[in-house]
């Protein structure tokens, strides 16, 4: 019962802040909403609260925002998105670091709340 209380607290957090980032900007179809819902379900995860693998549907979320990611434009709005999101939600920097590889993709937008999004 605890872990569903969790994710559910964690769903709600994740839509309360959505809401303050409606006015992000939407760059060819990829909007802050849309990245962070991607990721969503890859939270627990990256808290670390979760289990030491990402669950499939993390690894799908990840794949598919990093395929609209085609842009260095795209990816930096991405980024700027989810920087401000992953210190709100205690994203864990070696979870971050260790998604790409435990998903077997090669992102190119990082949920780093230390990443520098101009580089």
């Amino acid at each position: 019962m605890g872990k569903k209380y969790i994710f559910l607290l964690m769903v709600v957090m994740l839509l309360g802040m959505l809401v303050t980032t409606m006015d992000a900007s939407q760059t060819d179809d990829v909007s802050c909403q849309e990245a962070l819902l991607s990721l969503l379900p890859c939270l627990p995860f990256l808290q670390g609260v979760g289990p030491a693998t990402p669950p499939s549907n993390c690894c799908a979320g990840a794949n598919n925002l990093n395929q609209k990611a085609t842009t260095t434009e795209i990816r930096r709005n991405i980024c700027n998105c989810l920087k401000p999101a992953a210190s709100r939600f205690g994203v864990h920097s070696d979870r971050s670091t260790q998604l790409p590889q435990l998903c077997n993709i090669s992102l190119s937008v990082s949920f780093d709340p230390s990443i520098d999004c101009n580089s």
